[in-house]
C-alpha cells in the first residue's frame, strides 16, 4: 500500500469521511458528523466537517497512517469538501 485513500460522501445533513486501503479493499479509518461528540455541539455543517476532518486526522495518526491521496468524489472542492480537507491537514494528514 503506497498511501491510503481518503474518500467523501456529503449528503444534505451530514458528511462522512474514511480512509481506505484500495490493495486489500478495506477501510482503516472513519469518521462522520453523526459523531457524539460533533454532531451535539451547535455548530454549522462547515464547521462540523473541519471537526470531522480533524476528529479522522487523529485516529489515523494512532493507526500510523500520514499520507493519503484527496478523493473528494465528484464533489467540487468548495464549503464542506474543503473544510474537511482544511481539518485533516490541521490534523496532521498529508495529501
Amino acid at each position: 500500500m503506497e498511501r491510503p485513500r481518503l474518500s467523501i460522501f456529503r449528503s444534505n445533513r451530514q458528511i462522512y469521511a474514511q480512509i481506505i486501503d484500495d490493495d486489500q479493499g478495506i477501510t482503516l479509518a472513519s469518521c462522520s458528523s453523526r459523531l457524539k461528540d460533533v454532531n451535539s455541539q451547535p455548530l454549522s455543517k462547515t464547521e462540523q466537517s473541519k471537526m470531522v476532518g480533524q476528529k479522522l486526522a487523529e485516529l489515523a495518526k494512532t493507526k500510523g497512517i500520514e499520507k493519503v491521496v484527496f478523493d473528494r468524489g465528484g464533489y467540487k472542492y468548495h464549503g464542506r469538501v474543503k473544510a474537511l480537507a482544511e481539518g485533516a491537514r490541521e490534523g496532521g494528514l498529508i495529501f
